[in-house]
């Protein structure tokens, strides 16, 4: 089982997720952790989707979210736009405005944006 959903388990690595604990129980594998963000989790969930399917019957998982308050974090890296960061989290490129407002304490202008900058992602 494990074997089946070693990529879950590298992601989870990867995203370095706290308190993980994976076991196999009565013919289904249950992951257990904290990802630093609601989009962390939602990477995790993606990638079970992606072996398991929509609704897999082998796996249960209870994947919590540390800070519920951002969606994510970003660091900015060169030739990004707030429109590229946008479409990567939220899957448009429009929501942009709402990135700009989160970090107003560090943007000033929506179309300046330095690698290395930490940026907060809102909630939408």
């Amino acid at each position: 089982m494990k074997a089946k959903y070693q990529s879950v388990l590298d992601l989870g690595e990867k995203l370095n997720i706290q308190n993980g604990d994976v076991k196999e129980e009565g013919g289904k594998l249950k992951i257990n952790g904290t990802a630093k963000t609601q989009y962390e989790k939602n990477l995790l969930w993606d990638e079970i989707k992606k072996v398991g399917g929509e609704n897999p019957t082998d796996l249960v998982a209870d994947i919590k979210v540390e800070d519920t308050s951002v969606f994510a974090y970003h660091t900015v890296e060169k030739g990004e736009t707030l429109g590229k960061i946008a479409k990567q989290y939220y899957g448009n490129p429009s929501k942009y405005t709402a990135i700009f407002k989160a970090n107003g304490n560090i943007l000033k202008n929506p179309d300046v944006i330095h690698p290395g900058q930490e940026l907060v992602i809102p909630n939408l």
